[in-house]
């Protein structure tokens, strides 16, 4: 088995969460919200919600972060919806990616849902990240 490239062996889902943001970022991603729901949520610990301005954006930003998270040997355990670009979910386990066309995401309201859950604070993050 080839070992991780180093800085992604032991990366936890605070760890997915900021390299997600940071790349959501740099794509232009819109409105980026991270939930820390450890302690609420059996299947993760962390959310990365975010909008794309049409479809098109949408799936390109999932590609953007499922491309650079394997080439980190990082992938995904389940993906959906990036053929339909409507709301496509990129769950690596520890950190789910939720990245939305931006009236579907109004419709879906995920940070209204997870009322209860933490937000980091998105600078923070990136800046952590750096």
């Amino acid at each position: 088995m080839r070992e991780l490239r180093e800085g992604y062996q032991d990366k936890d889902g605070e760890e997915l969460a900021a390299t997600a943001v940071r790349i959501a970022s740099d794509a232009k991603a819109e409105d980026i919200t991270v939930l820390d729901v450890r302690g609420i949520s059996s299947f993760t610990d962390y959310h990365v919600i975010m909008s794309g301005r049409s479809t098109r954006h949408v799936q390109g930003l999932a590609e953007a972060i499922e491309r650079e998270l394997r080439s980190k040997r990082v992938s995904t355990k389940h993906s959906e919806g990036l053929r339909e670009g409507q709301w496509v979910l990129l769950d690596f386990g520890d950190m789910v990616a939720h990245i939305f066309y931006k009236e579907i995401r109004k419709f879906y309201d995920l940070e209204g849902l997870w009322h209860d859950a933490v937000r980091v604070d998105v600078d923070q993050l990136l800046e952590e990240s750096e």
